[in-house]
């Protein structure tokens, strides 16, 4: 995991960017998340939410080590992001720097209309797409299995569990195929939620072109994912049938 980085970096990457580089249907890409008691995350999230507006103040406010405290408790899911969104580490290091970049240089016209993190990967997705834009090209690396989907619930049975790895596994490959402009869309609606509209402003399109970029990404998963397990499950058969 990459480090994350401080206020005081983020003002010096500012002043000197080249100093810091350290069925089958309709698809959507999902979790696997344990069973979750609803009233006690609802609480858990309401008292975090809180201490992030209390650091987001603070840090409107001037005070740098707020801004500090802000991207640790932010970085994983930043980078997650800008990971998922560029499918390169160094390029998402760079896209995370310029976000946090953005971030600290707008935080006054922050007025909490919604959650700071939604804020913050609203900014990651616009800097992903503005980075891929100046490069011309995509290159992507084998992603870890934490920056695809969640962890398994660890009350699944070890078969459910095997092959939810596998499927998880499969439609990690298929992400890591999808041109940029497809994962961008995929990702931000279906892992992280955001609004079609919040989507096409950030990604500088059209609501429908996000519709449209959005119903091709899932089709183009949904084919791949379970074309290419028909495909393995065939070549287990031909397996068994040849040991029996």
């Amino acid at each position: 995991m990459v480090a994350p980085v401080a206020a005081t970096d983020v003002t010096r990457l500012g002043r000197n960017r080249r100093s810091v580089r350290s069925a089958k249907g309709p698809m959507s890409v999902v979790t696997n998340e344990p069973t979750r008691d609803v009233a006690s995350d609802t609480s858990v999230e309401s008292s975090i939410d809180s201490e992030m507006g209390s650091l987001v103040a603070d840090a409107q406010s001037g005070d740098r080590r707020a801004f500090d405290a802000i991207v640790r408790r932010t970085w994983v899911g930043t980078y997650s992001l800008a990971l998922r969104l560029t499918g390169n580490e160094d390029d998402a290091r760079d896209v995370c720097q310029e976000a946090y970049l953005r971030a600290y240089r707008g935080l006054r016209r922050f007025r909490g209309d919604a959650r700071f993190t939604t804020w913050l990967y609203r900014i990651t997705a616009n800097c992903a797409s503005t980075h891929l834009g100046r490069r011309g090209r995509h290159r992507h690396e084998v992603l870890d299995d934490d920056f695809v989907m969640s962890d398994l619930s660890p009350g699944v049975d070890p078969v459910g569990r095997a092959e939810s790895a596998r499927l998880r596994e499969a439609v990690q490959n298929a992400l890591a195929t999808l041109p940029p402009r497809l994962r961008a869309v995929v990702v931000l609606r279906d892992i992280y939620d955001l609004s079609h509209e919040v989507i096409a402003a950030e990604l500088g399109i059209s609501v429908s072109a996000a519709k449209v970029r959005l119903h091709r990404a899932r089709r183009r998963l949904r084919d791949d994912v379970f074309l290419r397990s028909e495909a393995e499950g065939r070549v287990d058969d031909d397996v068994d049938d040849q040991a029996v």
